[in-house]
């Protein structure tokens, strides 16, 4: 075996420009190394400040807690008045609508008037009945579907109300039904 001899490339060959431009870049790094090592104190710095500023705010909020009843102590106290319990709810309103526009606040203050809410749970309790609801929606579909196809098998124009009677028609079968179950087994839901 013969030994061979690797004669180095032009890109292997030293030379000072060589030399000179890769302690320059060798320079540069170090610069850049430490600029990033003062930048990172700084960032330290600011953030150390920050959080004994968020830890003192902190503090804070946990004394004006402290200074409000535990829930412990609300149970040891007994119930929520009627008073107590109008007063959580207008400050729970009075949040919400100070993040709402202004359609949207007064939309808020129609709906959840005193009036308005017994109306509602008065009518959803009786008369929206969620049976009776689906009750008249399936009967009046079933329904003017076979009267449609009935009158176009005759030849009879229908008049529109078709649709409507089918839903009260269907809509009462559906009250009559959670009338009679709750009659039967005793229980409304």
């Amino acid at each position: 075996m013969s030994k061979e001899t690797i004669s180095p490339g032009p890109e292997r060959k030293t030379s000072p420009e060589i030399l000179g431009e890769a302690e320059k870049h060798r320079e540069r790094l170090r610069e850049n190394l430490e600029r990033n090592v003062e930048t990172s104190r700084e960032n330290l710095e600011d953030a150390r400040k920050e959080a004994l500023e968020s830890a003192s705010d902190a503090e804070k909020e946990k004394t004006h807690e402290e200074a409000e009843v535990s829930p412990a102590e609300r149970r040891i106290q007994g119930p929520l008045g009627k008073a107590d319990k109008d007063a959580s709810f207008k400050a729970t309103m009075k949040e919400v609508r100070s993040q709402m526009s202004a359609p949207g606040r007064s939309f808020s203050k129609v709906i959840h008037n005193k009036t308005v809410e017994k109306v509602s749970e008065g009518i959803g309790s009786t008369v929206a009945r969620p049976n009776a609801i689906l009750s008249g929606a399936i009967f009046a579909f079933a329904l003017t579907l076979g009267v449609y196809l009935i009158a176009k098998n005759l030849g009879f124009v229908l008049s529109g109300f078709e649709t409507i009677a089918a839903f009260i028609i269907g809509w009462a079968l559906g009250v009559t039904y959670d009338f009679l179950r709750v009659m039967v087994t005793g229980r409304n839901a």
